[in-house]
């Protein structure tokens, strides 16, 4: 029989897949009755199913979520202010591929990091790269690559990533070099990349949390006039529930 040669040649070629099909195939007495077209359609479901689920662990590493959330798990009791329907097209990821942006605001506790979190692994399930950066940490990040030479790869890995997460914007005002950094970024995915933004201000206030005028002009100008927004409100949901409800 061929089998034992056939096994090693898949495993040899990487395909995983057929080759765990193929085995379990051998130990299934109805595989017989299937045609040569239908076994051979299994094993290739098996392989393309296999290498997309690698493909998918490979995006979600690299997006690094703060946290493992996911739009079929969000509780929609819990009064927010979501819109079912605003969020679900959302999740729909059309807004992505439009190079559109979206913006979560609302005080502490309600959840706008986790469904920050959820849209972005959605995302990565459609196929789209995405990042998550706690702003705090991106600006210490960028500094240490300016002085290491780091600074310009750092921007360009940004700017091909299809979805960035900034999370936390306005716990402190800006400095100068911070305000930089984000026109930066903005500049290099406006109408290209999509860039998702959380903060406890609403937006009408994030014009003095950048602090130039100017600068903050040219920033907003990039992020909010393409933006979707969704302002939560409520109680902290940290004192109410662990779990799937979202608290930040």
């Amino acid at each position: 029989m061929l089998n034992h040669p056939t096994l090693e040649k898949l495993a040899a070629l990487k395909l995983s897949g057929m080759l765990k099909a193929l085995e379990e195939q051998r130990q299934m007495s109805e595989a017989a009755a299937l045609s040569f077209e239908e076994r051979l359609g299994l094993l290739v479901d098996r392989e393309w199913t296999e290498r997309e689920n690698r493909r998918l662990a490979g995006r979600l590493a690299k997006a690094r979520l703060r946290q493992a959330a996911a739009i079929e798990d969000i509780d929609w009791r819990a009064p927010r202010g979501l819109d079912r329907s605003v969020v679900l097209a959302l999740g729909s990821c059309q807004w992505i591929h439009q190079h559109q942006n979206c913006l979560i605001t609302g005080p502490t506790g309600v959840g706008k990091s986790w469904l920050a979190c959820a849209l972005g692994q959605k995302a990565c399930r459609e196929g789209y790269s995405v990042l998550y950066l706690r702003l705090t940490r991106l600006w210490r990040e960028l500094a240490a690559a300016r002085g290491d030479g780091r600074y310009l790869k750092l921007l360009a890995g940004l700017s091909r990533t299809d979805l960035i997460i900034l999370d936390d914007l306005g716990t402190e005002a800006l400095g100068e070099a911070e305000r930089h950094d984000l026109l930066e970024i903005l500049e290099d995915r406006y109408e290209r990349r999509s860039t998702l933004v959380t903060s406890q201000l609403p937006v009408g206030h994030w014009h003095e949390v950048i602090g130039d005028p100017t600068l903050a002009d040219a920033i907003l100008d990039r992020l909010v006039h393409n933006a979707h927004k969704l302002a939560l409100k409520g109680e902290s949901l940290r004192k109410k529930l662990k779990g799937p409800a979202g608290p930040d």
